[in-house]
Order: C-alpha cells, then sequence, then structure tokens
C-alpha cells in the first residue's frame, strides 16, 4: 500500500537538513520495502515569497492529502516586517489548526555519547529519558478574543484568551495517559491552578482520567516549580503533560538538558495519526547556507513519523540506531562538540548516517 509523505523544508536551515532527512527515508523506504511516495511543498517565508502567502491553498491541500509531513523550520528576520496574519510562523500554526494536530510529543533523551555536551552535571542528567505532551491547538495562542485596543484613557493595551474545552483536555490527557502507559507508567501533568481558573478545570479533568488508567501513577505539579525541577532533578520525570504555552517553555528547557537542541525531534498527531514532525530547533538564519547545522533532530523526527504515522517500527528503530553508531564513531556537528570528537558537515553527518543504515 502506497503512503504519501509530504516534505516542507521551509526557511533558513531547513532545506538543508530536510536534504539530508530526505536521503535516510529514501534509504529506508528502498531497504524496507516502505512503498512511500514522496511529495515537496512551500511553507513560510519561502512560500510568501513564492506565492505571497505563509501556507498557500496548493501546500495545505497536499498536506490534507497526505499520511505524514516532515517540516524544516519556518521564520527569519527577512519576514519580521511583515504584519502578524502574514508572518511564516502563521503556516506552521495554520497546518497545525487545519489538520487538528493537537498533540505534541517532544521527547527529551540523552545519548550517552553526548553526556558531557548537557550544562547540567552528567551524574543529573546521564540516563535522561522524558516524554512531554503538549496540548498544541488550544490555550492562549488560540484563544479568542485577541488583540491590541485603546482604553478610554488613550492608553494601548494587548490582550490574550486563555481557555480549554472539556474535550480539548480530555483528548490531549488520553494521549499522555496512553504514552505513560507504554513507558513508565509515570504521569506529571503541569498547570497553575493556584492562579488560573482554566487549569483548575485541566486538574479536575485529569483526575477524573486517571481512573480510566489505574496502572498510570498521575501527580500534579505547578508551572513554575515544574521548571525547577527540571534543572534540579530532571529524571523524576517520565511523561510530563501540559497545555500549550507552558509545553512551549518546558520542553525547550528539558531540550537543552540533553545539551543541544539540535538533537531532539518532535511529533504533532491529530486523532488520525496523521502527524507533522519537525526538529524542535527553529530556522537558525545565522547559520544557514553555511553547512554547519545539526540534521540529527530532522532525521530522528524521520523516525518519529516512521512510528507513530506510519506504523513502521523496524525502520524507525533502524535510523534511531544508525543515529546512536554515528555518535558512538565520534561524528560531531558544532554544535555537539563540547565532548570532542570529529566535526562533520551537516552533509557529511546525514552521508554517515546512510552509511550506518
Amino acid at each position: 500500500m502506497s503512503r504519501s509523505v509530504l516534505m516542507l523544508p521551509g526557511d533558513g536551515i531547513g532545506p538543508e537538513i530536510v536534504a539530508e532527512a530526505d536521503k535516510v527515508l529514501k534509504k529506508v523506504n528502498e531497504k524496507f520495502g516502505l512503498g512511500i511516495e514522496f511529495e515537496q511543498g512551500l511553507v513560510g517565508g519561502a512560500a510568501i515569497d513564492a506565492a505571497d502567502s505563509p501556507l498557500p491553498d496548493e501546500t495545505l491541500e497536499k498536506a490534507r492529502q497526505s499520511d505524514a509531513i516532515l517540516l524544516g523550520a519556518v521564520g527569519g528576520p527577512k519576514w519580521d516586517g511583515l504584519p502578524m496574519a502574514k508572518r511564516p510562523e502563521k503556516g506552521l500554526l495554520g497546518l497545525r489548526s487545519n489538520l487538528e494536530l493537537f498533540a505534541n510529543l517532544r521527547p527529551a533523551i540523552l545519548y550517552p555519547q553526548l553526556a558531557s555536551a548537557s550544562s547540567l552535571k552528567p551524574e543529573v542528567v546521564s540516563g535522561l529519558d522524558i516524554m512531554i505532551v503538549r496540548e498544541l491547538t488550544g490555550g492562549i495562542y488560540f484563544g479568542q478574543p485577541r488583540g491590541v485596543r485603546q482604553l478610554e484613557s488613550g492608553e494601548r493595551q494587548g490582550y490574550n484568551t486563555y481557555a480549554y474545552t472539556e474535550t480539548e483536555v480530555r483528548r490531549i490527557g488520553r494521549v499522555a495517559f496512553e504514552a505513560a502507559r507504554q513507558r513508565g507508567k509515570k504521569l506529571c501533568s503541569v498547570d497553575k491552578a493556584n492562579v488560573l481558573e482554566v487549569t483548575v478545570l485541566w486538574r479536575e479533568i485529569m483526575n477524573d482520567l486517571q481512573r480510566e488508567y489505574p496502572d498510570v501513577e498521575l501527580s500534579h505539579m505547578y508551572v513554575d516549580n515544574a521548571a525547577m525541577q527540571l534543572v534540579k532533578a530532571p529524571k523524576q520525570f517520565d511523561v510530563i503533560v501540559t497545555g500549550n504555552m507552558f509545553g512551549d517553555i518546558l520542553s525547550d528547557e528539558a531540550a537543552m538538558l540533553t545539551g543541544s537542541i539540535g538533537m531532539l525531534p518532535s511529533a504533532s498527531l491529530n486523532s488520525e495519526k496523521q502527524g507533522m514532525y519537525e526538529p524542535c530547533h527553529g530556522s537558525a538564519p545565522d547559520i544557514a547556507g553555511k553547512g554547519i547545522a545539526n540534521p540529527l533532530a530532522t532525521i530522528l523526527s524521520a523516525a518519529m513519523m516512521l512510528r507513530y504515522s506510519l506504523e513502521e517500527e523496524e525502520a524507525a528503530q533502524a535510523i534511531e540506531t544508525a543515529v546512536s553508531k554515528v555518535l558512538d564513531q565520534g561524528l560531531r556537528t558544532a554544535d555537539i562538540m563540547a565532548d570532542g570528537g570529529r566535526k562533520v558537515s551537516t552533509r557529511e553527518m546525514g552521508d554517515a548516517v546512510l552509511a550506518a543504515l
């Protein structure tokens, strides 16, 4: 059976890192007889330049018809002066909302070969393996009303609405409980229920859901304490579930515990397991075109795509094993050179993973 994967390189280092993941995907497609067909599309700043829209109708239609999407990155200073509705990031948000990609899975895994690259002591982070489940299509990033208004006093006021429905909380909660059930059976729900009514409801629903998952240990933590605990004792966590804004912040914090955000993949899924997969880092316009970006997060995102949307576990594991072998060989891009090793370019790193396959 043929499956369709849409490749969206995007902006900045996006085309460079997606090119390496593309090579790896095509290799496993051939090796395992996966029957994947690949398409290309424009999103973000590249789409603005070509079609005057961060998410052209053609790209959105291709995305709807695909089984999975591999995204590079969007954005850059070139487009910072555009109105908010026209900025590259709106293309990313548009894909998430139109495809109802409500569940963001972001693993924070410290590869043993990179223990010394973390800013924390090796004994604090060695063996780290956390999964953060972030609600992605609700909360304050999408809530209405929003905007900037002028008060009677003449002063301007910016405002946003933080809101979640019970349905939104239940569906992300179930994703998190299922993830915990497949891992260490520990789930920590992060909220701010001592201040925000919306997270009082969040906590009530998580407690209610726990009755459906008696084998999973549920705990609660305020977001400020969670941020502190992630740098104090991160290995206490197995799976963390939280809302859109808190998840945005905590997942980046957890990413840096591993030494480099350039190592970490992510998945954004809808209820049909259609997903968009992307590295956790941004477009890094300052190093675009220099051939020094780390492609491993994008390659590992491709592995997540094979696992969660295409249900090809053997192929996913083959990619992850190849990445580990490359690190064992001492090959390093600039961002993970803290422990020494041989510095390689973006393309050389991709070629090494290809050879390890």
